[in-house]
């Protein structure tokens, strides 16, 4: 079966892929510059790019798979008004460096790496945003640092198996490895972005100048992790109720309530009284999974009240 997935993808990309006809706005931050405001932090295992904005109380804004911290562009200099924004890009994603690996990808070794960069940056607490494959990293971060959050908020984020419905499974191996040198090599990867927004939001409304920030990574190779997360973490994702229900912070939800890839109503009861979410930190919102995108200002007011 995965064969068969891996060969239509390059026979569709040669036969029918077209590069989106989105024009850049004159407002919008373009990757470059982006990448500009980022700074470095030398892990153990390769180099963290991170943004670091605003002064006050601290909030970090985690992405998932495969996107990066340019998923938060469009929110960070409003939170950052009144509050230190952290946006890390994790290893083998954005503009962090990308060594060879597998298990240097698994989810422990994230929240390793990402405790390293908090404490390097000198943060007791924080309030702690997360993503996708950035609740994973979450879980493994309450474990290794279980006081140092004081308030979270879930985005759509993978949390238990009811509601995990990824768009792609591989094994590990040869025709996982041809999937992923198609997206470095730019073969599949346009269609494979195209194809991510269109099911990941309600409507596709991203520029050339958005999308080039989710393409550019891959083309330059940053598809390890990527590997691990298909191979591996969508095979036998680990059950983190334990820690989970160890949790006792502040919580609130936000969650695009048409998301295709993390459903939320086959495991809302359970996250919802596992977490202790008060129902008034509980938003589903007319979105799918890129709420980032969709609706930014009003995940922005809600963040702002959360930090508080």
């Amino acid at each position: 079966m995965q064969k068969i997935y891996v060969l239509a993808l390059l026979f569709i990309c040669f036969t029918s892929c077209t590069a989106t006809k989105n024009t850049a706005k004159n407002s919008e931050i373009t990757y470059k510059e982006f990448r500009a405001q980022q700074k470095s932090f030398n892990s153990k295992d390769g180099k963290i790019s991170y943004i670091d904005k605003g002064k006050g109380n601290v909030i970090i804004l985690l992405h998932g798979v495969p996107t990066s911290g340019w998923l938060y562009r469009n929110m960070i200099d409003k939170l950052s008004e009144n509050n230190r924004v952290i946006v890390p890009d994790m290893l083998g994603f954005g503009s962090s460096d990308s060594p060879k690996g597998y298990n240097i990808y698994s989810e422990k070794n994230h929240a390793k790496r990402l405790l390293a960069l908090i404490n390097h940056l000198k943060i007791k607490n924080w309030t702690h945003v997360m993503h996708d494959a950035g609740g994973l990293w979450t879980w493994e971060l309450f474990n290794l640092a279980p006081n140092r959050i004081k308030n979270l908020v879930v985005l759509n984020t993978i949390i238990y198996e009811e509601g995990f419905t990824p768009p792609i499974r591989f094994e590990e191996g040869f025709w996982a490895k041809t999937a992923m040198w198609s997206y470095r090599n730019g073969i599949t990867t346009n269609m494979m972005i195209k194809k991510l927004f269109k099911s990941g939001m309600t409507e596709n409304t991203l520029t050339k100048t958005d999308l080039e920030g989710y393409k550019t990574p891959l083309k330059e190779g940053k598809t390890k992790a990527m590997y691990y997360f298909f191979t591996q973490t969508c095979n036998t994702l680990k059950d983190y109720q334990p820690i989970i229900k160890k949790i006792n912070v502040p919580t609130t939800l936000i969650w695009g309530k048409n998301d295709d890839f993390l459903k939320l109503k086959p495991q809302q009861t359970r996250v919802i009284k596992d977490l202790n979410i008060t129902p008034e930190n509980i938003h589903i919102i007319k979105a799918k999974h890129f709420i980032q995108e969709e609706k930014p200002q009003k995940i922005i007011n809600i963040i702002l009240k959360a930090a508080k």
